[in-house]
């Protein structure tokens, strides 16, 4: 399976922000649409990726309001990316290995859309069902 199908399922709707934004106004988006990362955008040219757990360790090491820290300041500067044509079994293991829940899909230099770490496991979910049931009706039959 590719993580292009992935997509086809998910959709390609990416949430963003400024690296100008305030964690505060980031917190909000992400409570808002009920997502874990935002891909930071600076004239159309992504140039990083915030998550709760740069949020989190922003709380820890700032204790002040998180209107005053900048996305700019903690996010993570050029990501790791998949790219459309990825086969999610790889690509769920670089994830794992390296601990990273959200994944760009990056294709000619185009943001395609994102990815979790439950998107794929809920593909390769569905892929071994899908398989197990057509194996029960071959051996049944």
């Amino acid at each position: 399976m590719l993580v292009r199908e992935i997509l086809a399922h998910k959709g390609q709707v990416v949430h963003t922000c400024s690296p100008d934004d305030s964690l505060a106004e980031v917190v909000d988006l992400l409570v808002g649409h009920n997502i874990g990362s935002l891909v930071v955008l600076d004239n159309d040219q992504m140039v990083g990726i915030i998550t709760e757990r740069d949020i989190l360790r922003a709380c820890a090491t700032t204790r002040g309001s998180l209107e005053t820290l900048r996305v700019r300041d903690r996010m993570t500067r050029c990501p790791i990316v998949a790219s459309p044509d990825d086969e999610v079994a790889d690509v769920m293991c670089i994830m794992t290995e390296r601990r990273i829940r959200h994944l760009p899909v990056v294709s000619g230099g185009r943001l395609m859309g994102i990815i979790s770490i439950g998107d794929t496991v809920k593909a390769q979910h569905d892929e071994l069902c899908r398989e197990n049931h057509y194996l029960k009706s071959y051996i049944q039959s």
